[in-house]
């Protein structure tokens, strides 16, 4: 045995492998049973705990998940795994909130560690997914308070209307027109208020050039062009290390991040949710 390695991290460390077989092979049950002896063999391990939460997922039992992830980021404050399930697990109660601060969190650690491996992809999605159901509902009542708004507005003034008719007999028409000029000045002030939850067009600049998609991670080359993090290493390491749209030489370690441009696309994400929509 190694020096400073007790038997029982062995036994856990045993436990893990065996939980892993279980895991593959879709034993669920087995695998839970197998990390829960290794974490009581050796509680502070976070790798365990993590284990554990994705049997739990795998079986839809979010309660459980919440509580190892929330042990798992206690141990080891930069598990992705354990923020990215945290972050499920809270959206599955609809705790949007914290539910999104998780997956932020977590999405902030894989780009750190591996920033295009499928876990950062898929950690978007479900990010993107997250802050779009949160649009949708904060829209349906923004949309909702409007329209009461509005019709209260309308009333207020067809109310004023009669009043300055049965005032002013004898400039009735003159009343009406600018009662009507009201109403209309009114409606073009709601429509404007609600315009920024009207799906469009997300300008070019916020755009990958490769993927046509809003920005997640973006990087700037030498040459001054922008390009999605994880896009643009996908291509060095599979087509080969050229800048694709100037055709010079590109190598990863001269990506740059592009702050402004990643400032600019969380600025336009805030006001208009509807663009983390995911085709």
């Amino acid at each position: 045995m190694a020096k400073g390695v007790s038997s029982a991290d062995v036994q856990a460390e045993q436990l893990k492998i065996d939980g892993n077989m279980y895991f593959k092979k879709n034993r669920f049950a087995a695998a839970i049973d197998a990390y829960t002896e290794a974490i009581t063999l050796c509680p502070n391990v976070p790798i365990y705990w993590t284990n554990r939460a994705l049997c739990h997922r795998k079986r839809n039992d979010w309660t459980r998940v919440e509580e190892d992830c929330l042990k798992a980021v206690q141990l080891d404050h930069k598990s992705v795994k354990g923020h990215y399930m945290l972050g499920l697990a809270l959206l599955q109660r609809q705790n949007f909130t914290d539910g999104i601060k998780a997956l932020e969190k977590a999405l902030d650690l894989g780009r750190g560690a591996h920033p295009n491996s499928y876990m950062v992809e898929e950690i978007w999605q479900e990010l993107a997914r997250a802050k779009y159901q949160e649009w949708e509902r904060d829209s349906t009542k923004r949309l909702s308070d409007l329209l009461k708004l509005e019709e209260s507005c309308e009333i207020a003034l067809k109310e004023k209307h009669l009043h300055d008719v049965t005032q002013n007999e004898g400039g009735a028409d003159e009343v009406s027109d600018s009662a009507s000029e009201q109403l209309a000045a009114l409606k073009l002030v709601f429509k404007k208020a609600a315009e920024t939850d009207i799906p469009r067009e997300v300008p070019d600049h916020l755009c990958c050039k490769i993927t046509l998609d809003i920005f997640r991670d973006p990087v700037i080359t030498p040459s001054g062009l922008t390009y999605e993090r994880s896009v643009i290493l996908d291509h060095l390491e599979k087509v080969g290390a050229f800048d694709p749209v100037t055709r010079e030489s590109l190598y990863p370690w001269q990506l740059v991040p592009n702050l402004a441009i990643k400032e600019a696309v969380e600025a336009y994400l805030e006001k208009h949710g509807w663009a983390y929509k995911m085709e």
